[in-house]
């Protein structure tokens, strides 16, 4: 008997002519933030799109990923995920891969139990695509919620919790196929009043036991780093490739470490938003963050893996990277003396671009999943 071919679920990188030229259809329709509030009534002015394959009640790709959050969240009716995400779907999270719908719905399940009034308040959708090519969208959002039923990490604590989460999903056929999300589960857990490196390192040594997924470290795939001198690419002082901007200052900051880039690509107002509950506002603290990550990392090293964006050059650009890094822990800082341990790290940046410069950032990162693979003893 043949060996069965497997479908490959990878989504397929879309092209710059993907790229929404416009914000035409953007969560600005439904009154920007706090969208959960808002859906009642739905927004009548909505701008349609080809929305082939996805059920007719959604006018647009923002449309279809904020109700479907509604619906699932706010509507409880958490059983909507086996309509809106393929039964064989890929969700990679800080514990690594969750395979499948019915997986999914269950992590729905306990997190509604842990917190029966959790809410989660649309923030922003950058989106590209289409429903041939598939549609991708980085959607963030502040979740809200009280602890009074029993989750992963603990008994009722009674706290209440706030924090964000960016996902990336690409959806396609009224399906989300394939999805990149970063809950700030560090925030969550220190917010729960727990200590977050004891509850790390306690869930690293269970291994597979329980809702975790197993083996989080081995599922994603490794990098090498060579011994070539990184690239040198040149900053454009205009925005009018959004690809050649992202991928020259990610590579000539973390990259070529020539941290003096950050005054000419950020605003002097810069507001920046990560994982853990930080928050910077001007140049000198993205700088200093950004130090003490790779000086925790001496040998890191970083590539995008995914991008798109929307907008022009002058209404300004939405755009999402969702990057991978790994290095050894080999220097001091934020996540104690060096453990030798090589740590993979990965995350979602999005930034709101205008006049050529970064004025905001959020980045979410896997800082749990970087607890864990320090702090395990395996």
């Amino acid at each position: 008997m043949k060996n069965k071919k497997i479908k490959d679920r990878r989504p397929l990188a879309l092209k710059d002519r993907h790229m929404p030229n416009n914000f035409d259809i953007s969560l600005k329709a439904y009154g920007g933030g706090g969208t959960a509030k808002s859906l009642n009534p739905i927004p009548k002015k909505l701008k349609s799109q080809s929305m082939k394959g996805f059920e007719v009640q959604y006018k647009n790709i923002i449309d279809y990923i904020v109700r479907i959050t509604y619906h699932i969240w706010e509507d409880k009716n958490i059983g909507y995920i086996y309509d809106t995400y393929s039964n064989n779907c890929r969700v990679w999270d800080e514990f690594g891969l969750q395979s499948g719908s019915e997986k999914i719905v269950a992590d729905t399940v306990h997190t509604n139990n842990a917190f029966p009034d959790i809410r989660l308040f649309a923030d922003e959708v950058i989106w590209a695509g289409d429903d041939n090519a598939s549609f991708h969208t980085s959607h963030r959002t502040i979740i809200t919620g009280t602890n009074t039923g029993y989750s992963k990490f603990s008994e009722p604590t009674g706290k209440s919790v706030r924090l964000f989460c960016i996902a990336n999903c690409v959806a396609k056929n009224n399906e989300i196929y394939y999805e990149n999300v970063v809950y700030d589960t560090a925030a969550l857990i220190k917010q729960l009043g727990l200590n977050v490196n004891q509850v790390a390192k306690d869930i690293a040594n269970k291994g597979g036991i329980g809702p975790f997924a197993p083996d989080f470290k081995n599922l994603k795939p490794k990098r090498k780093t060579g011994k070539a001198k990184p690239i040198s690419f040149e900053i454009p002082e205009k925005v009018s490739n959004v690809r050649e901007f992202v991928h020259s200052i990610f590579n000539t900051i973390w990259n070529r470490r020539n941290f003096s880039a950050i005054d000419h690509v950020y605003s002097d107002n810069i507001v920046f938003e990560g994982s853990t509950g930080r928050l910077f506002k001007g140049k000198k603290q993205v700088r200093s963050f950004i130090i003490s990550i790779i000086a925790s990392f001496p040998d890191l090293a970083l590539s995008i893996e995914d991008i798109y964006w929307m907008g022009n050059e002058q209404d300004g650009y939405l755009v999402s990277i969702r990057w991978g890094a790994i290095g050894a822990h080999k220097g001091n800082g934020y996540y104690g003396a060096p453990t030798d341990k090589e740590c993979y790290i990965w995350g979602i940046t999005q930034w709101q671009i205008e006049n050529n410069k970064i004025i905001k950032e959020w980045t979410a990162f896997n800082e749990f999943g970087i607890l864990m693979q320090l702090l395990g003893d395996k």
